[in-house]
């Protein structure tokens, strides 16, 4: 099974945790690192710094030489679709093409709010984010590109340069009928947000394939990823110890903390390769853990080493 490292910005990362991640990550054989977009944390978080994710994807292609680097994923509201094409194939240049570009409709309302964008109904998010697919899609191919749709428009906009991936792959994030729509049409990748176990991800993955019916795709053309919350620790003991941090960070008791995380890997390397196995079956081939804040690396070095070996 192939495997990257999700990063949360808005946890607090410096730039040196995230490039010693990163670093990590490419010596450990993960393939891509990714970083969500997010802006800030929540309404406590004024002193919690959190990295814009473009501007760290650009740093991050010149401190690494061959992992892949990704957004997982952009939200279409925060950019004007045209300029976010130019950054995406900017940063698929400064990587020699090393750009996963993923992206999804948004859904972070405080952000919004506080940023002045508009925060329109789903429905409506869905559609701005297939004009935005519509936009990149032709900026990154033609000379000059117009499109006008139902909310962005352009006008012989130029990209230049290009992308050095040609295509440049596209990861779309969502379980709902109208996003596996526009997953069927135009994604290479299919990301399920919200964490599901593994039967809230078959219930998606049967969504895709009635989505992919309708679009006359073979689904089997689209990689199925699965993101969510690891933990991971060479013994017991170790287990327990981290538990008990991040529990006490959290305020609530260790019981309570494994509680929540009913249902996704949290233990030993093989409790946690097993607990993937069932996302393997429904055709899952591409893990992406995020790992407690704090214990990113050593988790990262169990997943590597114990983990991923374990699956294969």
């Amino acid at each position: 099974m192939r495997f990257g490292i999700q990063i949360e910005p808005q946890f607090g990362f410096t730039f040196d945790e995230v490039r010693e991640i990163a670093r990590d990550a490419e010596r450990l054989g993960a393939e891509t690192v990714w970083v969500s977009d997010h802006l800030f944390l929540n309404d406590a978080s004024a002193a919690t710094g959190c990295l814009e994710a473009w501007t760290l994807l650009a740093a991050l292609t010149q401190v690494t030489t061959s992992i892949r680097l990704g957004t997982l994923v952009t939200c279409q509201s925060y950019r004007n679709p045209a300029l976010l094409a130019k950054i995406a194939a900017g940063v698929d240049v400064l990587s020699g093409g090393r750009l996963d570009f993923g992206i999804g409709a948004g859904w972070k309302e405080l952000e919004y709010r506080a940023y002045g964008y508009d925060f329109p109904a789903p429905g409506v998010r869905v559609d701005q984010l297939a004009d935005t697919i519509e936009i990149c899609r032709r900026m990154w191919t033609e000379d000059k590109a117009t499109y006008h749709g139902a909310h962005y428009r352009i006008d012989a906009a130029q990209c230049s340069p290009k992308p050095v991936q040609r295509p440049l792959p596209m990861w779309i994030a969502g379980a709902k009928p109208q996003m596996l729509r526009l997953v069927a049409r135009y994604a290479d990748a299919v990301n399920v947000g919200g964490f599901p176990t593994a039967a809230g991800y078959a219930s998606a993955m049967a969504g895709l394939d009635r989505a992919c019916a309708r679009e006359k795709r073979d689904p089997a053309t689209i990689l199925r990823s699965h993101f969510g919350p690891v933990l991971v620790a060479e013994t017991r003991s170790r287990l327990d110890e981290i538990v008990r941090d991040v529990a006490a960070r959290a305020k609530i008791s260790p019981a309570e903390w494994l509680a929540r995380r009913a249902g996704h890997p949290v233990g030993t390397p093989e409790e946690v390769a097993e607990a993937l196995r069932a996302f393997a079956r429904l055709g899952v081939a591409y893990v992406i853990p995020v790992f407690p804040y704090g214990y990113d690396r050593e988790c990262l070095r169990v997943f590597a080493e114990k983990v991923v070996p374990a699956l294969a």
